[in-house]
């Protein structure tokens, strides 16, 4: 990966190239290296398309409490003439308690803005796109290796071929695989694991949710509507799961037959409906069927987004078997 030209806290940052997740990286290693030496630091992050340059300028003028500024200006290949030469203006003279970091996502417009701030000393990050083969291999045998495994040549090859381009769904691959196979990873893995997320329907996140697996059921999520899964059939799978776990709960027997019968479920459905309620309260699995209820008007149109509406029901279901459930088990267990 391409490294910084100096420390991340000087001044004056570029941070420039058409590969998103390096961009956010680059951004996020300045922001964590300014708190190191400025713990009350004050941040500021603003879009460049659109943004006034009075509302930029108050931003970069003194302070009258003292203290340091992170100041990062996103999406700078979108900035008006005004604005480019307001920020061109001021890296000519730039004030010593503000590290200014301005993003560029790559290409020709307002290139002359970062050629100036590099002439005025700043830092680049250089953020190209991985456009080969090779260097997607490369970065992630990097992301393995950044948690601790180790993957072998054919296995980073095979992984890089499964998912293609896209570095974030290669960096979460490699972490999961790390997590899933104790650290060594070979081709044999990958594809089993690459198979297993082919097969993501909305039951296997449903089984996710109720054993309180928040990472791996927002992985399940993004995995299942990246292979077409409707919505709404994530949503029933989450609610199915929360009202069978909780007719389960609600009854005295634990004899998978006997609850069968009663409940007119087949006995290998309520062994699985026995186990996902493991941890859960009573009070906790009403108020997750409410938040099923709820999430299943959101993908019917309810909510502006249905993957963040997705997202939100699971990471609040977690949260409710974690804040209700913990140390008591469901009532007739």
């Amino acid at each position: 990966m391409p490294a910084a030209a100096v420390p991340p806290t000087s001044r004056l940052r570029v941070v420039s190239g058409e590969e998103e997740l390096l961009r956010a990286r680059a951004v996020a290693a300045v922001r964590s290296a300014v708190r190191e030496r400025h713990a009350e630091v004050e941040l500021h992050e603003l879009a460049a398309q659109g943004l006034p340059v009075g509302e930029l300028a108050d931003v970069l003028a003194p302070s009258l409490f003292g203290g340091h500024r992170l100041v990062v200006v996103t999406g700078v290949q979108e900035a008006a003439g005004a604005l480019a030469e307001s920020l061109t203006a001021y890296a000519k003279d730039p004030d010593p308690d503000i590290t200014l970091v301005v993003v560029h996502a790559g290409g020709k417009r307002n290139e002359a803005l970062l050629k100036a701030f590099v002439a005025a000393g700043a830092a680049v990050d250089e953020c190209p796109k991985l456009s080969s083969v090779g260097d997607r291999i490369a970065f992630v045998r990097n992301e393995v290796r950044t948690v601790g495994g180790r993957i072998t040549p054919d296995a980073a090859s095979a992984l890089v071929e499964a998912i293609g381009a896209d570095l974030r769904q290669l960096s979460a691959a490699a972490g999961q695989l790390v997590s899933d196979f104790g650290g060594a990873i070979d081709a044999d893995a990958v594809a089993r694991f690459h198979r297993g997320q082919a097969e993501v329907t909305g039951f296997t996140v449903a089984e996710r949710v109720l054993v309180g697996d928040r990472h791996g059921s927002l992985e399940m999520v993004r995995w299942a509507l990246q292979r077409g899964v409707a919505h709404v059939l994530i949503a029933d799978a989450i609610a199915d799961g929360v009202r069978t776990a909780a007719r389960v709960a609600g009854l005295s027997s634990r004899n998978p037959g006997e609850l069968a019968r009663t409940l007119k479920m087949p006995p290998w459905k309520v062994k699985k409906a026995q186990a996902q309620a493991r941890g859960w309260s009573i009070d906790g699995l009403q108020q997750a069927i409410g938040v099923a209820a709820e999430l299943n008007a959101d993908v019917k149109g309810a909510a502006a987004s249905a993957d963040y509406a997705l997202e939100r029901a699971v990471r609040r279901i977690v949260a409710i078997r974690a804040d209700t459930g913990r140390g008591r088990a469901p009532a007739g267990r």
